[in-house]
């Protein structure tokens, strides 16, 4: 019967800290980016959760430029090479690059998909420089040098 409860405890643990996910998203990124040193490359993971978490930024997700394309493009559905600002408001907090009260100012003109490129990709990088720069090569490399193009 303790044996039992001792059980019930560990699995409300889990569930509660959502530690099953966090381990399954640090297995993934190993798998995928299969840095050099893993456990550094685990240690800048978690300090970036921690950043997102202290800013209020979530977590980036990792996507390739044909992502980000297809992303523009849904929202551009009229195919005039432009999105709106809301749109492309909503798109940097759908991607973890913006939070929900930040003032991004709005002067009016169309976003291009070069503009949303660009945008994106300079957030991402502000991200990783929180972490020192520790990952953001690996992040350029693991993403198709996501934006730079």
């Amino acid at each position: 019967m303790e044996t039992r409860s001792r059980e019930l405890q560990a699995a409300e643990y889990l569930e509660k800290h959502r530690i099953k996910e966090l381990v399954s998203y640090l297995t993934s990124a190993l798998l995928f980016f299969r840095p050099e040193k893993p456990r550094e490359y685990l240690i800048s993971l978690l300090e970036r959760l921690t950043i997102a978490k202290a800013t209020g930024v979530a977590f980036p997700f990792f996507m390739d430029n044909s992502n980000v394309v297809s992303m523009f493009e849904m929202m551009d559905s009229s195919n005039r090479g432009t999105i709106s600002f809301v749109q492309y408001k909503e798109a940097l907090k759908t991607l973890g690059l913006c939070t929900e009260d930040e003032d991004l100012e709005d002067d009016g003109h169309r976003i291009t998909l070069d503009q949303f490129k660009d945008e994106v990709n300079k957030r991402i990088k502000d991200i990783c420089e929180k972490t020192k720069g520790k990952d953001y090569e690996s992040y350029q490399t693991a993403t198709g040098l996501l934006l730079l193009h």
